[in-house]
């Protein structure tokens, strides 16, 4: 079977870094054509392609007719696309390919706001009936080998009982991605909406169905002038069942730290990026156990997913416009309850987990 041919949309720092290799790892694609604004920078993602990965044709709005978006989505070769743009921009990009019956992978968040990722459903379950075309978002951090191992983990220790999520770090001004179209947000939650999500995700993740967040407090500020609108949330979290726990996440602070606790009946799961440490039992009885793991961005897991979804005609359950409505209500949430002064919030979107 030949490969799935494919379009890249979007020349960006993620297209380059992670988007490219993965989908040039992934022996069930190949990329046929890259999208940019500019055909500069079209031209400069090409040139990671290698020659024998075959010729790879460029598009852009500056690139003159018949080399624009829509011109990528009339190519009976092309049966998906990867986009990578700007958050405000993406559901028109999205809805066009859509349309057009081109299996769609988008990074996350899926939306600006959950108003606009409602409508954005909508619009896939309307279009898709007709087309068959698949809607997947990209959350890598579903794909990411340490938290998966980390949520089974918790599943074998009984009732969770406790969760403290602390993820802090400075997004500083010579940060190659805040010199980007991100440095003047047109959206809820700066920085913290753009990389939040992904914590958001994985604490869905370890918690499971049997925890979804059913409603929480918080309040926002902004700590470091340059990271408008807020910088910082400090919320508290009580699910169906009953269980309280912390989620606090920095982009401006000088106060390092990422880590996903989750207490259990019968211990603790510590998760971090490359590590998880199991504690079971507790007390003088408790045994701690280690495992590591090879870093990685989860990126190269899931573009091999969806691939295998397109080959399959089955959707993978880790990348639904479902699952990511999910990770974005419980951000826009808390950003929400900062804005008003820690005003209690309910949610209704968590329990596709």
């Amino acid at each position: 079977m030949d490969p799935v041919g494919i379009a890249i949309i979007g020349g960006g720092i993620f297209v380059k870094e992670q988007h490219i290799p993965a989908a040039l790892a992934s022996p069930l694609l190949s990329i046929k054509a890259i999208w940019s604004r500019s055909l500069k920078t079209a031209e400069d993602a090409a040139k990671l392609v290698p020659a024998d990965a075959g010729p790879v044709d460029l598009y852009s709005s500056d690139a003159g007719a018949g080399k624009s978006y829509e011109d990528i989505l009339k190519r009976d070769d092309i049966t998906g696309v990867i986009l990578a743009l700007p958050i405000v921009d993406q559901p028109a990009y999205i809805e066009k390919a859509l349309a057009a019956g081109k299996h769609v992978l988008a990074e996350k968040p899926l939306a600006k706001d959950v108003a606009t990722a409602l409508a954005l459903i909508e619009y896939y379950k309307r279009v898709s009936a007709e087309t068959a075309a698949s809607f997947a978002v990209a959350e890598n951090f579903r794909f990411t080998p340490s938290y998966l191992y980390a949520a089974e983990e918790v599943k074998k220790l009984g009732k969770v009982t406790g969760f403290v999520v602390r993820v802090s770090f400075m997004m500083e001004q010579s940060n190659k991605y805040f010199k980007t179209w991100r440095i003047k947000p047109a959206y809820q939650g700066g920085f913290l909406l753009d990389a939040g999500v992904h914590f958001t995700a994985a604490l869905r993740k370890l918690l499971g169905a049997d925890n979804a967040v059913d409603s929480l407090v918080a309040h926002t500020a902004l700590a470091s002038e340059h990271l408008p609108p807020v910088d910082t949330i400090h919320a508290v979290l009580k699910t169906e069942s009953g269980v309280v726990g912390s989620f606090v996440n920095c982009v401006g602070s000088t106060m390092g730290a990422f880590e996903f606790t989750v207490a259990c009946e019968q211990g603790v799961v510590k998760a971090e990026s490359a590590k998880v440490i199991t504690t079971r039992g507790f007390g003088k009885d408790a045994v701690a156990e280690e495992k590591a793991f090879e870093p990685t961005t989860g990126v190269q897991e899931e573009v091999q997913a969806w691939a295998e979804s397109i080959l399959s005609g089955v959707p993978n359950p880790s990348q639904t416009p479902e699952l990511a409505l999910g990770d974005l209500e419980l951000l826009e949430k808390m950003l929400t309850s900062g804005d008003q002064d820690g005003a209690s919030q309910k949610l209704q979107y968590q329990h596709f987990v």
